[in-house]
């Protein structure tokens, strides 16, 4: 009894999924070479709630499918196969779905050939020697390298050694310096050629007159004049005088003391001194100049 009921199963398990007019596939050839493509067409008799299949193939390859056409209420889609190995190759069972039931299409044979080759119709060509590469920038890459560092070297050099020498001794002053007594007169008749005093410039004018007596008394005498008051300077110098260590007169003293207080007054207290007296202090500061020199030692082989 079992036997039975187990071919009743068997034959309507068959019927369900066997052939059935529902859904059929085709190909156009079952003979193809390799490369060579051609259609498998799987057709269903329904177009509402249908699913097909995606094709699961071995020894062939799908490249396209068309899109889903619908004919005399017939659902049909077409698939572009290919195959690239020698052979006979199935296209299995595929599964549609109509309407949440499952229908087999056939199973497909399809044999892939070479093709055959005349090898006595074939060209014969002579073994080729070995034949050299075309250079590339890289090849040289390295020599570009080592020509660029020695440049570079050489124009240090030549900027070190040559252009950088040259600038600096471009630079170098040429000028000699002035003895401080002619630098001192030269100075004042600067300070004559600017007209200061007469463009109603007084104060820059004495500011000037008593930096370049200064200058003098510094660089003359070694007295850091320029950074003394008035009064440390005349102290010192009157010092000087009493020791005998500069050679000038009571009266060059009384008339730098009287021009620096003076100066002193336009600079600090606003005195606005004549014009007269402005020449006046111009010509005191020249005599100063003239007249404060330091004490000249005389050598012993001198005297003798």
């Amino acid at each position: 009894m079992r036997k039975y009921i187990l071919h009743i199963f068997l034959l309507v398990t068959a019927f369900s999924f066997g052939q059935n007019p529902m859904v059929k596939a085709q190909i156009e050839t079952s003979q193809i070479r390799i490369g060579e493509q051609f259609s498998l067409r799987i057709s269903v008799n329904e177009t509402n709630d249908v699913i097909l299949p995606k094709l699961e193939l071995k020894g062939l390859e799908a490249i396209d499918s068309a899109r889903i056409d619908t004919v005399n209420n017939m659902l049909i889609q077409k698939y572009v196969l290919t195959g690239f190995d020698s052979g006979a190759f199935y296209i299995p069972r595929q599964q549609v779905f109509v309407k949440n039931q499952a229908y087999l299409t056939d199973s497909l044979l399809v044999n892939v050939a070479t093709i055959a080759i005349d090898t006595t119709k074939v060209k014969k060509f002579p073994i080729k020697t070995i034949k050299a590469e075309p250079y590339t920038i890289d090849d040289f890459i390295i020599y570009i390298y080592i020509l660029i560092a020695a440049l570079a070297i050489i124009g240090f050099w030549i900027y070190w050694f040559v252009i950088r020498k040259r600038k600096i001794e471009e630079e170098e002053p040429t000028y000699i310096a002035l003895k401080p007594y002619d630098e001192a007169i030269y100075k004042l008749n600067e300070l004559d050629e600017k007209l200061l005093w007469q463009n109603n410039k007084v104060k820059e004018y004495y500011s000037e007159l008593t930096e370049i007596i200064r200058g003098y008394i510094e660089r003359e005498l070694k007295v850091p004049a320029l950074e003394k008051t008035t009064d440390e300077i005349l102290e010192t110098l009157n010092d000087f005088n009493d020791a005998e260590s500069i050679d000038t007169s009571k009266e060059t003293l009384k008339k730098l003391k009287k021009l620096l207080q003076e100066a002193d007054l336009v600079k600090f207290a606003k005195s606005k001194p004549l014009a007269l007296e402005i020449e006046e202090d111009r010509k005191d500061a020249e005599l100063v100049i003239h007249n404060l020199k330091p004490k000249q030692v005389i050598a012993d082989d001198e005297l003798e």
